[in-house]
């Protein structure tokens, strides 16, 4: 018959690897919120560390590398989720889909116009 090698009959045609493992849309999802649960957090030590809100310099110099952690750690958590995203888009639900992804998008979204701002001024 024309069904791939290991799939069950009456399977013509589909992919036996893009079915994600059981669990998967739930760390998605988990990933993602802590994500972006800590961006939220590096917001208010970014504010304070660059100035705009009143502090003194023991302030400024506690509050940037806060900020920096909590946000490079919104990015690697982004990243764990967006890469079994990608891996299982065509298995997952499509709002999982987009919750695992957008975390990601947003960073790369920041980024690019960060460099483009830096890049004409």
């Amino acid at each position: 018959m024309d069904e791939p090698l290991g799939a069950p009959p009456g399977d013509i045609g589909a992919r036996p690897g893009w079915t994600p493992p059981f669990g998967t849309a739930a760390r998605i999802r988990h990933r993602a919120i802590w994500a972006v649960a800590l961006f939220a957090a590096s917001v208010p030590p970014a504010i304070i560390g660059l100035g705009i809100a009143a502090a003194t310099p023991e302030q400024v110099n506690v509050a940037m590398p806060l900020a920096l952690l909590f946000w490079g750690l919104g990015v690697l958590m982004a990243l764990w989720a967006a890469f079994p995203t990608l891996r299982y888009w065509e298995g997952l639900p499509a709002q999982v889909r987009w919750l695992g992804a957008l975390p990601m998008l947003s960073v790369s979204l920041f980024l690019s116009a960060a460099v483009i701002v830096a890049t004409f001024t």
